[in-house]
């Protein structure tokens, strides 16, 4: 499957809804839009995952990327509407403790 993304601004923000599967193939695709956001000092970036029904560790290193990227940069990242299998593995491997993640959790499909 691929991955849609969709992003615009919301005020500071820029909202990115994304739609679809989060792995090898897509990655790259992600990654080079995230760390283009996140390079702006300043940007408020929020992450919609409600409509990612599948992430592998691929995508969590897209993500632990534009973490770093925004530190350097001093913006601002958070992933929000996470489905359950998926804010699962940022549970296990413990990044939901680094990355900024909305508490609101839907649930599978």
């Amino acid at each position: 499957m691929n991955l849609h993304i969709d992003d615009f601004q919301d005020g500071n923000q820029t909202i990115v809804k994304l739609t679809g599967e989060i792995d090898a193939y897509t990655a790259p695709q992600l990654k080079g839009k995230l760390l283009e956001l996140v390079e702006e000092p300043g940007a408020e970036v929020h992450v919609d995952m409600q409509k990612v029904n599948y992430m592998d560790s691929t995508g969590l290193g897209v993500f632990i990327s534009a973490l770093k990227a925004s530190k350097e940069k001093e913006s601002t990242f958070k992933l929000v509407n996470l489905q359950e299998n998926v804010y699962r593995l940022f549970n296990i491997t413990g990044l939901n403790e680094v990355i900024d993640i909305e508490n609101t959790v839907r649930g599978g499909m």
